[in-house]
């Protein structure tokens, strides 16, 4: 039998919260954590930039297409055990990928990694909501909502001090200990929470909504390699995101013929404004970070020369202004409201993209992009710790796991459209500039005149997209 919410609330609420911000936190950073290693990468494994280019989206991709599902999993099966199974799923994965030596062995494992954090992710919400009172929920989600916009971005930094100091390799090897020292502290210190009955899980849902997202990012993905035409016989990218808009439509109608049997997706969730807006600003916000962060990363290596650990160091202002303001806004919810909140961030959010994009040219130096990235950083902090919070804010008990779910599929889509939206723009702009082919196969010798102007370009045209 599961804890209900009273019992699970005489636990310290703030040591739990630290063993589930150690998990999570190592799910956000491997969505962006590869990119700094993208030349070390590409010249150990002899990967093309497309290959590049799946090494963090079959992570993100399998990890949004999941989510769905695993909120369900952990109503039937309980929050605690499903994390701690997603844990090691996710800790296993991050060994095997320090070991592999080809690209698609890298791509393979990438995937688990994706399987193990999509399984964990949502159940952080739903213990958060069982074991802080009301209260203190909002200061509770504006640390959760700190550390993940702090990992989303701050995979660079962290990855730039390993390459550097050890070896890319090492960027996934530090997930071992962690993700051992998390179970450890999950079997002890977070309790055995249920948020619903035990019923069948919506697998033909989870087989639709699965199979049209992955078929979306693919053509997102794939669509410039293939100038947006034949893939191969009568298979074209326009008809693969057909397909992919086919499927999610077909998913839908299932789940409306579903809502009086435990659907993936309740429809409830969306009579609270709160939640849908949430949700919908979820995606916009990480679009808009992988938007920025994965063309930044670049140009920092590749236009201004800067090692790993040098260009890891430039993006912490964004992270560090983050975590000391999301907190703070999280709390401010309860009081101010959301709106007096995410209005001004928002503003502030997209002027620092906006400020780092028409800094960011070819003959600028390191400092000039860091006034952009403070703003950012502020205004990070500003809106992603109130959509949390009002995401559930207002869902009964019994939808915690699925609204958890839901909200961090949104943010992951948003993820995974932006980094494919980015790559497809790098691609084009490579193209145009004519780049030699040997450059083409080699992304870690990228840094040819041709090429950084086209790369200058594609940085300030992709934050411009974001």
């Amino acid at each position: 039998m599961g804890t209900d919410a009273p019992e699970a609330r005489q636990r310290n609420p703030w040591l739990v919260l630290a063993v589930l911000c150690a998990g999570f936190f190592m799910t956000l950073l491997d969505t962006t954590i590869v990119t700094i290693a993208i030349p070390q990468m590409a010249a150990a494994l002899g990967a093309s930039l497309d290959d590049i280019l799946w090494f963090a989206n079959a992570y993100m991709l399998v990890f949004a297409a999941l989510l769905l599902l695993s909120g369900r999993l952990g109503d039937r099966f309980g929050a605690r055990r499903t994390f701690t199974a997603g844990l090691a799923v996710f800790t296993m994965a991050s060994a095997v990928c320090g070991f592999v030596d080809t690209p698609g062995q890298m791509i393979a494992a990438r995937a688990v990694q994706g399987l193990g954090a999509a399984v964990m992710m949502p159940q952080t919400l739903v213990l958060i909501s069982a074991v802080f009172p009301a209260e203190r929920r909002g200061a509770a989600f504006g640390v959760w909502s700190a550390v993940a916009g702090l990992a989303t971005v701050a995979g660079p930094t962290v990855g730039g001090a390993l390459v550097s100091g050890l070896d890319w390799r090492w960027i996934f090897f530090t997930n071992v200990p962690i993700g051992v020292a998390a179970l450890v502290g999950a079997l002890v210190v977070v309790p055995d929470v249920r948020t619903g009955r035990q019923t069948s899980l919506d697998l033909p849902g989870a087989v639709l909504s699965t199979a049209g997202l992955s078929l979306i990012v693919y053509g997102l993905i794939e669509g410039e390699r293939y100038d947006w035409g034949t893939i191969e016989s009568f298979v074209s990218i326009p008809l693969v995101l057909a397909l992919g808009v086919a499927l999610l439509g077909l998913f839908a109608l299932h789940q409306r013929a579903r809502q009086d049997r435990r659907p993936l997706v309740p429809f409830d969730l969306f009579r609270s404004r709160g939640f849908t807006v949430s949700a919908t600003l979820g995606a916009m916000l990480l679009f808009g970070s992988i938007g920025v962060l994965l063309p930044l990363t670049l140009y920092l290596q590749s236009v201004l020369g800067l090692s790993a650990g040098e260009a890891g160091l430039a993006l912490v202002p964004g992270p560090l202004v983050s975590l000391c303001v999301a907190p703070v806004a999280g709390n401010a919810v309860g009081k101010l409201g959301g709106r007096k909140i995410l209005v001004p961030g928002l503003l502030v959010f997209g002027s620092g993209i906006a400020l780092t994009a028409v800094m960011a040219q070819a003959d600028s130096g390191v400092w000039a992009i860091i006034p952009g990235q403070i703003v950012f950083g502020i205004g990070m902090g500003l809106v992603f710790a109130p959509t949390s919070t009002l995401a559930v804010q207002e869902i009964p008990p019994r939808l915690t796991g699925v609204a958890s779910g839901m909200f961090t599929t949104f943010r992951q889509i948003g993820a995974v459209v932006g980094a494919a939206a980015v790559g497809a723009l790098l691609q084009n702009r490579r193209a145009a500039k004519g780049v030699p082919e040997e450059v083409r196969q080699q992304a870690g010798r990228l840094a040819d005149a041709a090429y950084a102007d086209g790369l200058t370009d594609a940085v300030r045209y992709g934050l411009f997209l974001t």
